[in-house]
């Protein structure tokens, strides 16, 4: 495996949680050299598990390791002078810093952006936080704290996601978390592509509140075009139909088939070929009109089929998809001919883990999951020397 098109970008990592390391796992993933700084308790998320019931070491679970993959761990006490001076010396070596602390921690340490700035004026400095940074737009909720359920609920997307109106739903991977992070990872490389045009850094951040609006962007249209306020309305679609989850005989299968030709597909493998020329159904305005009519016809023909039948019959056609469980991933060929279930070593266990893989991929030089998460301060005397 190649070390990735990022080899050669170093990158300081002070973050800590799910949103900050999970931005810079992903250019570890693409080869920069990653650099996460802890203090000398290590990262709280080392503690959290689960862990392997032979693991004799406990460094960390499976939550740690998962997100902090590739990566290399020192340990520098930012509360002690010492500390921040060598802070500010790894700085003036790199081409990125990400933290993820509260507006106005890293001022108050003196190792801000400004204070990294006049050391290294190419440094790329890059912040996500609840609700931003005042350098980019100032926000009356800058001072407070945020995690993902509280972002999902402010920013839309709980407002969106459930059975009916009055049961909101957080999703269930933390996305409030994992979204704006993705983001600030795109704006890193924006950066540092317009730094080595320009030769000069700059600050960005990304706000997980702003992040998960604009994963919820056709809310926003639908207000400004209609004045509708969308609400939670199970698995449909409000624009295509049909596009819902329906019960099976083994389960329950995702069907979208929301354009006039896709919809006629469906119609002959439901052996109701009828159905694409009744004025009811034939074009998507009228489908979605008619919603309600239209899921007890497809969920007639569901019902009495398997998700592979259901599958076999239409896959090739129309997106469908049967509700998998991680078990059943872990069964899936595609999973493992795309390399998404990758194998790392567990400190103080016998026996490997599994966590995710790396979801971009390069023909030429691939990233991918090189090493396992570091041990706290694994590597301080190897960076700092």
């Amino acid at each position: 495996m190649g070390s990735g098109p990022l080899e050669g970008l170093r990158v300081i990592d002070l973050t800590w949680m799910l949103a900050g390391p999970y931005a810079t796992m992903l250019l570890a993933d693409l080869g920069a050299d990653v650099v996460k700084v802890e203090p000398p308790g290590g990262d709280p998320m080392r503690a959290v598990g689960p862990f392997r019931d032979d693991d004799t070491l406990r460094a960390y679970g499976g939550y740690f390791q998962s997100i902090n993959r590739n990566k290399r761990s020192v340990v520098i006490d930012l509360k002690q002078p010492a500390g921040r001076d060598r802070l500010h010396t790894l700085a003036a070596t790199a081409d990125v810093l990400v933290e993820n602390f509260r507006a106005g921690v890293m001022e108050r340490l003196g190792c801000g952006y400004e204070d990294l700035r006049a050391r290294n004026p190419r440094l790329v400095y890059a912040a996500i936080r609840g609700f931003g940074d005042s350098r980019t737009g100032a926000s009356p909720h800058t001072s407070r704290p945020a995690v993902d359920v509280t972002i999902q609920a402010l920013a839309g997307l709980m407002g969106i996601t459930g059975p009916a109106p009055d049961v909101p739903l957080k999703t269930g991977p933390g996305v409030g978390d994992l979204f704006p992070a993705a983001l600030l990872a795109v704006g890193v490389l924006a950066a540092c592509r317009e730094a080595a045009l320009s030769g000069e850094g700059q600050f960005l951040d990304v706000a997980m509140y702003d992040g998960v609006l604009s994963l919820c962007e056709r809310i926003v249209y639908q207000h400004s075009y209609t004045g509708e306020v969308p609400a939670p309305q199970g698995n449909s679609h409000p624009l295509f139909c049909p596009f819902d989850v329906f019960p099976c005989a083994d389960g329950h299968v995702a069907i979208c088939a929301s354009d006039d030709h896709q919809w006629r597909v469906l119609c002959r493998a439901m052996c109701r070929a009828e159905l694409a020329a009744d004025p009811s159904y034939a074009e998507a305005d009228a489908r979605c009109a008619n919603a309600r009519a239209v899921r007890e016809l497809v969920e007639a023909w569901t019902r009495a089929h398997t998700g592979a039948e259901i599958t076999a019959r239409v896959g090739e056609a129309i997106p469908v998809g049967a509700v998998q469980s991680i078990a059943d991933i872990f069964a899936d060929p595609h999973a493992r001919a795309r390399e998404m279930l990758a194998e790392v070593e567990q400190p103080g266990s016998a026996r490997p883990v599994t966590i995710a893989g790396t979801p971009i991929k390069l023909s030429r030089t691939p990233g991918g999951v090189r090493t396992r998460a570091p041990l706290l301060g694994e590597h301080t005397a190897e960076v700092l020397a």
